[in-house]
């Protein structure tokens, strides 16, 4: 029995596409995906109306959730960005979130957002010491037979054909270790382009897939997602650009 995934990221309630929004919900309603996989980026300036906009939509979608936070999720106010950085994020996790039980196929998360960097670009990827160390605990517990997808909001190494980049700290290292233990695939948002490749990492072969975005913030794709189907121990993805 096959499992459909939509990639979903870069929703930036804030500046969203309110047309992208409803053709993608409305896709959701027509087709019914076993989930959709949110890879960051829920607002734009991680407001409190921005959170609670992004919930009541990704709420009325009525399917299974897995969401990871983007930069664009952490305040920048310097005083809660320090202290709490997460809070709103997790609220709205707790309510929408629930634990994915899909035959065969394991979501993994891995954060990559950070409060502190010590570069003057925040916005730019890190894998730290304690996230990759869960990532991968939780790949050890993944069966043999299934498919293990590890969601994250950076790409964990940049592309020569994307315009942006994730510049993200001990994401290659991570990328190989992720790999190593078992990662079928490891999908992020960030750059606004979709991208889909097979590289070469920890001596043996790992997807990156890469989702667009529902905003206005478009760059060289218009908005998009990426629709996954994982039947027979493989990955099949097709990339789905709004007319």
């Amino acid at each position: 029995m096959s499992i459909r995934v939509f990639h979903v990221s870069d929703l930036h309630f804030g500046c969203a596409d309110e047309d992208a929004l409803a053709w993608f919900a409305g896709t959701v309603a027509a087709e019914r995906p076993d989930a959709v996989a949110v890879t960051g980026d829920l607002t734009m300036r991680a407001r409190r109306h921005e959170f609670e906009a992004a919930a009541r939509w990704l709420e009325a979608l009525g399917v299974p959730l897995t969401i990871e936070p983007g930069n664009h999720d952490l305040p920048w106010n310097p005083v809660p960005r320090l202290l709490h950085p997460y809070r709103r994020f997790q609220r709205v996790k707790r309510h929408l979130e629930r634990p994915l039980d899909l035959p065969g196929l394991h979501i993994v998360p891995l954060k990559t957002t950070a409060r502190v960097q010590l570069r003057r670009n925040w916005s730019w990827g890190v894998v730290g010491r304690r996230s990759l160390t869960t990532a991968l605990e939780m790949l050890k517990r993944k069966t043999r037979d299934g498919i293990a997808i590890v969601a994250a909001h950076h790409p964990l190494v940049d592309r020569e054909d994307i315009r942006s980049r994730g510049r993200t700290l001990g994401g290659a290292n991570a990328l190989a270790q992720l790999a190593e233990a078992g990662a079928d695939a490891v999908l992020s948002g960030h750059v606004h382009d979709p991208f889909d490749a097979v590289i070469e990492a920890g001596g043996r072969e790992i997807r990156v897939i890469g989702a667009g975005t529902l905003s206005h913030r478009t760059r060289a794709s218009r908005p998009s997602f990426n629709m996954l189907t994982i039947d027979g121990g493989r990955i099949e993805t097709a990339m789905r650009v709004m007319d």
